[in-house]
């Protein structure tokens, strides 16, 4: 399943070389990266007042976790997904039933899961 248009995806990623290198998977299969924020504040911020088709949210940044983005970004009626190594276990009970894309993953994993979200 791929989306049937480009996407601009807000991506919240605290370990940089992660974060650059989903950039560069969505910049290859045609969408662009919002972001990337390292950090709770800038991922809220960005959430807040950015516009764009979806998010991807790394659960775990540094010491804190992403569902206050997702808290807005459900607010705002914007999908996302989470991404983690710690599958289902590591979200919250709020966010059990959420989309997750489990780590490491690769550019057809990364499509699949910005093609459910946009769907």
């Amino acid at each position: 399943m791929t989306t049937s248009r480009p996407l601009r995806v807000l991506v919240v990623e605290d370990e940089m070389m992660v974060a650059l290198l989903i950039e560069d998977m969505l910049a290859d299969l045609g969408h662009q990266a919002v972001g990337p924020a390292l950090r709770l504040d800038e991922a809220l911020e960005l959430a807040r007042t950015e516009s764009f088709d979806a998010a991807m949210l790394d659960v775990n940044l540094g010491e804190a976790k992403s569902f206050a983005v997702a808290d807005i970004l459900r607010q705002r009626k914007v999908p996302f997904f989470f991404a983690t190594g710690y599958g289902v276990q590591g979200l919250s009970e709020a966010y059990r039933g959420a989309q997750t894309l489990e780590k490491p993953f690769g550019p057809a994993d990364l499509q699949r899961a910005l093609a459910a979200a946009a769907a």
